[in-house]
């Protein structure tokens, strides 16, 4: 059975376009194929994983590459492949099954259906021949096969008890009725539970695997802001767990960007896949403590990796790009006896000495093998090694020259070797995240070549991403929207990054959508008691039979639940809606729970909860920004640099001209005797206006060096 493309041929997924010329008869999920599976009276097995998965690539070349898996699949199943990113919602759904079945979960994931869409088996990685404890993936599917056969009513039997057990986790999952959203004390108690899991030695929460925790940092440094008693805390763990990130072999030394996570619990080793979600919340997360601190290493990485983001994730439409790969194509060796080429991880990051001295010469050589931690018998694979930074280089006046010629002609020396493949298609969520970072870093580091950059990706998901009947797409690629219809957490970090670029360019086109997708969010998402992830308007029968509530816990980005009450409290404090900020408190009650018992996992919302005990404060900048009047536009500027500098936590800013059409927060408010003035509020109620920038700086908890710096 030759591999001929199948139907994934016309995907819009890179994930699924790698698997275009399988041996296996590939579905993508839908209708279609649950209906085949009836027609033909067979199983269906889902496949689930993303481009960046190695193990996932893993299983590909050992089982779904073989002709006889693909003769005995297209015998007994029907075969369905799932990208996880562009289908958040089936992912959820088939991982609830699957940990609930196994008490673990992971990609790829492999669950197996009836033809009515009802699970009644799964599991994560099979490999192609029996390990203890482990069936080869044949052997899987022989043993559905046969209960299939011969054990029909058993299967179905248990296949309608876990889905109705999945529902029913589904709906508990949109929360309660009753609860609260945080409390300021039980944010404190927070964050001496985080200081508890620190890894005092290493830096980081927990032991290995090791992620970084960008939502929890966010929070971290929000809270650090505050006048509560655990602010010195939450600021000494951010900042503990930022500096050992930035310095680890998870941080591309080279070129800058974020590994996903640690595989030791040093930081040393990563699991080589680049993800955008990371890079966008780090970025920010980086930027944000240089502006409460003024901490040189925040800015620096901030700007790297923005800058990381620019020039290899960014779509020739515009847009940011899902993924990195862990693994890099790289030629086979004479001494392998083959041709072609074999899939190697982290081949395009990691050196040897040997390496070093070939690129720099023997001195610079050295010097990096010793600052770098490259050492001969290698901290990775095969002698490799990866970079750290066993010193801060960057402080010291006499090496930091040094550093940085060695470093361009390091990275000039990696770009020369294979680069790991891309997963070119645009997440709606993602790039809202990516959005929201570098229009904050485009001002606050006075770069405003990024902020474009934040601008055209927000004009490429406001002219592709929504279809003609006002529909949001949750992806594209190549300019064209993906099948999925947007989920909660697209419309609600689509909003936030709408909201950052409105606050820093004053446009109130951006405040004006983040407005519409937040009645969305409340048409299509709110249910009696909580959230939903999916549309009430979808059409998708199975995942209706298996449950669509939303995880409330925020995991490597926020979920959908926290990410809607994001927008919502922002949309609110511009708009004044109170029908907004009181379903922002909704979104927030499942956190009530989550801050005593795993605030790890709860990092987005427990941000947006301390936004919503401050207020959150409000600026609005009236200027006459007149091209006569270059004075009074000075003013203006000064005024708004400076609001943008501020760190009371989820400050909203907005800037207009009197008669301007404008968001609420800056209706009826005008200039002070002729000039630029800054109204501070909370609930649309403000202070007196103030011309002044310091005394601004002060209302909004700005460093007077930092707003200095953003003003000059």
């Amino acid at each position: 059975m030759a591999a001929v493309p199948n139907r994934l041929a016309s995907s819009t997924s890179p994930y699924l376009l790698q698997h275009a010329d399988n041996s296996v008869d590939w579905w993508e999920w839908g209708p279609e194929a649950f209906a085949e599976a009836r027609r033909r009276d067979v199983p269906v097995l889902v496949s689930v994983g993303y481009a960046a998965c190695h193990w996932c690539h893993v299983m590909a070349h050992e089982s779904f590459e073989d002709e006889e898996v693909g003769r005995q699949l297209a015998a007994g199943f029907v075969a369905v492949k799932v990208d996880r990113e562009e289908r958040p919602d089936v992912d959820a759904a088939l991982m609830r099954a699957t940990t609930a079945l196994t008490g673990q979960g992971g990609w790829p994931m492999t669950v197996l259906c009836t033809p009515q869409g009802e699970p009644f088996h799964a599991g994560t990685y099979y490999p192609p021949r029996p390990h203890p404890r482990m069936p080869s993936f044949r052997q899987l599917l022989d043993a559905v096969t046969q209960a299939w056969t011969e054990r029909r009513e058993e299967v179905l039997g248990q296949s309608a008890q876990i889905t109705q057990a999945l529902a029913e986790r589904a709906a508990a999952g949109v929360g309660p009725p009753g609860g609260a959203p945080p409390t300021a004390p039980a944010l404190a108690g927070a964050v001496r539970a985080l200081l508890a899991e620190e890894d005092t030695v290493h830096g980081g929460l927990g032991g290995a695997p090791k992620f970084p925790p960008s939502a929890v940092c966010l929070w971290l440094l929000r809270h650090a802001a505050t006048d509560a008693p655990t602010a010195g805390d939450a600021l000494g763990l951010a900042g503990r767990t930022l500096t050992a990130m930035a310095r680890s072999g998870t941080y591309d030394q080279v070129a800058g960007g974020f590994a996903r996570y640690a595989v030791d619990a040093a930081w040393v080793v990563p699991h080589f896949e680049k993800m955008l979600y990371d890079n966008a919340q780090l970025a920010r997360a980086y930027l944000h403590w240089w502006r409460l601190t003024g901490e040189p290493t925040g800015a620096r990485v901030a700007a790297e990796t923005c800058d990381w983001l620019v020039a290899a994730l960014r779509t020739p439409e515009g847009g940011f790009a899902s993924s990195l790969d862990a693994d890099t194509l790289v030629p086979r060796s004479q001494a392998e006896g083959e041709a072609g080429s074999r899939s190697v991880e982290g081949a395009t990051y990691v050196w040897t000495p040997l390496q070093l001295a070939e690129v720099l010469g023997p001195a610079d050589g050295a010097w990096a093998a010793e600052l770098l931690g490259v050492t001969a018998e290698g901290t990775f694979e095969h002698g490799t090694s990866t970079a750290q930074l066993r010193r801060d280089v960057w402080a010291d006046d006499g090496e930091v020259g040094r550093w940085v010629d060695v470093r361009a002609r390091l990275r000039a020396a990696r770009d020369r070797r294979p680069q790991p493949a891309r997963d070119d298609k645009v997440v709606t969520a993602w790039n809202g995240l990516a959005a929201a970072a570098l229009a904050e870093a485009g001002v606050l580091l006075e770069r405003p070549d990024l902020l474009a950059a934040a601008v055209r990706c927000a004009d490429l998901l406001l002219a592709v991403h929504v279809d003609d009947d006002g529909r949001w797409r949750r992806t594209s690629r190549d300019g064209r929207a993906g099948p999925s219809r947007a989920v909660l957490e697209d419309l609600g970090d689509l909003a936030e990054g709408l909201v950052a670029l409105h606050a820093a360019t004053g446009d109130a086109a951006w405040a004006e959508t983040a407005e519409a997708l937040c009645e969305e969010v409340l048409a299509e998402h709110l249910r009696e008691g909580g959230f939903c992830d999916v549309p009430a308007s979808s059409d998708d029968a199975v995942l209706a039979r298996l449950g669509t509530g939303s995880d409330p816990t925020d995991g490597a980005a926020p979920s959908g639940t926290s990410a809607a009450a994001g927008a919502l409290l922002a949309v609110s404090a511009l708009t004044g809606s109170d029908r907004m900020r009181a379903a922002a408190e909704t979104a927030l009650v499942p956190a009530g729970a989550l801050v005593g018992a795993a605030p790890r996992f709860a990092g987005w919302a427990l941000a947006v909860a301390e936004a919503a005990l401050d207020g959150p404060r409000e600026v609005a900048v009236l200027g006459s920004g007149a091209a006569d009047d270059p004075e009074g536009r000075a003013d203006a500027d000064a005024l708004h640099r400076t609001a943008l500098a501020g760190t009371a936590p989820g400050l909203v800013v907005s800037r207009g001209r009197p008669g301007q059409e404008q968001p609420p927060l800056l209706a009826h408010r005008g200039l002070v005797e002729g000039r630029a003035a800054a109204y501070v509020c909370r609930g649309q109620v403000c202070e007196a206006p103030t011309t002044d920038v310091d005394a601004l700086a002060a209302a909004v908890g700005a460093r007077p060096d930092v707003a200095a710096g953003v003003r000059a």
